[in-house]
């Protein structure tokens, strides 16, 4: 645990909400935060007076710091002007952290189908969990938290995707959502098309069944954690966006590959990035 949370600063109302988010997990992870904003051509400065190149930079900084400072000031906050590629910037400063939180645009419908293109470079880049977060979607003043939502695929082990959400339930004290959703298998369909209901209602058991057997050695880690499992027999992700309508943030995983030629984002993290209502981490796993 290296016990900083960074978030990424660029002036935007979406950056304003990502920074205010990471001050709160900081605090719930009694944590250093950082924040970071980084730019290739940013002047050098060697003293005091040479900062005035960098007028802007240093004012957009300032603010994010005092409206940290204002809402929470009991978190040691650190704030960065780095003189690099924003990629290659932030790259570094989540390989040094436990979470990276930035922010995410949206103007309107069609533009959940737009994620900003660093963010999406970023989540398939770095092994660090990377927070998404829009504008609308900084915390309330007073605190209060809906549930964390867990996206459970059953096809393969993720354990670094249970701790995340399990851990983020437990600081937050609040109901762990865990929602795996499945496609019927094709023997619960009848000749005509229809749904046969004994076999659907067969598949679903063995969904829930399933779900509660990954679930029950982190239920039995975090006995605290109240825990909400819902096997929904649908597409993923339409299943997860059903179910996050009033969550306090979706963990998804995204599947850390070594042998693949390039970086990958899975349909169903790309999905719910674009259209989830409330902040979502991406959560890499072997």
């Amino acid at each position: 645990m290296k016990d900083i949370v960074t978030a990424g600063v660029d002036g935007t109302p979406e950056s304003r909400a990502a920074v205010l988010w990471a001050a709160r997990e900081a605090r719930l992870r009694h944590a250093r935060l950082r924040l970071l904003h980084a730019w290739v051509l940013l002047a050098s400065e060697t003293g005091p007076q040479d900062s005035s190149q960098n007028y802007w930079a240093h004012r957009m900084m300032d603010e994010a710091e005092a409206a940290v400072r204002t809402r929470y000031p009991d978190i040691p906050v650190d704030a960065d002007l780095v003189a690099k590629d924003p990629m290659d910037a932030l790259k570094e400063a989540a390989a040094a952290s436990d979470l990276l939180v930035l922010g995410s645009r949206n103007l309107g419908p069609m533009s959940r189908y737009v994620l900003g293109e660093l963010g999406l470079q970023l989540v398939t880049h770095t092994s660090t969990p990377v927070v998404i977060v829009r504008a609308e979607q900084e915390p309330t003043p007073d605190g209060r938290d809906g549930d964390v939502v867990l996206g459970v695929g059953l096809h393969e082990p993720c354990e670094a995707l249970f701790a995340f959400a399990f851990a983020s339930a437990a600081r937050r004290g609040v109901t762990l959502r865990a929602v795996h959703g499945r496609h019927l298998p094709a023997y619960a369909y009848n000749r005509g098309g229809g749904v046969e209901p004994s076999a659907a209602e067969e598949a679903a058991k063995q969904a829930r069944y399933e779900l509660e057997q990954a679930l029950r050695p982190w239920r039995e880690k975090y006995p605290d954690v109240p825990v909400d499992a819902r096997a929904e027999m649908e597409s993923p992700a339409p299943a997860l966006l059903h179910d996050t309508a009033d969550a306090a943030l979706l963990a998804v995983g995204r599947r850390h590959h070594h042998l693949l030629p390039g970086p990958r984002i899975g349909h169903i993290v790309q999905a719910v990035v674009h259209h989830a209502p409330c902040p979502v981490a991406v959560v890499p796993h072997e």
